[in-house]
């Protein structure tokens, strides 16, 4: 049976993910001055909201990975970053 087609909205949301942190972080930055703007008309701003959600969720993931594997470098224990 074949699937039906998604929708237009759920493309834009789970469109591909950019290939690393830096970039999604660009992406959702540029998201986010469009969003400010308040020129956007109404159906791309829903859409341009659940592409940012996306987003996030991509870049925290990353992050928590990151800091996931500090931790085990670390033996266990996150220490504060100094920054240098």
């Amino acid at each position: 049976m074949p699937k039906a087609a998604p929708t237009e909205t759920a493309n834009t949301a789970e469109a591909l993910m950019p290939a690393t942190y830096e970039a999604a972080l660009s992406e959702l930055e540029s998201l986010v001055g469009q969003l400010e703007s308040g020129q956007m008309p109404l159906d791309q701003l829903l859409s341009g909201y659940q592409r940012g959600a996306a987003l996030l969720a991509f870049c925290r993931d990353k992050l928590k990975a990151v800091e996931d594997q500090i931790q085990v470098l670390d033996g266990g224990q996150l220490k504060p970053w100094s920054g240098a």
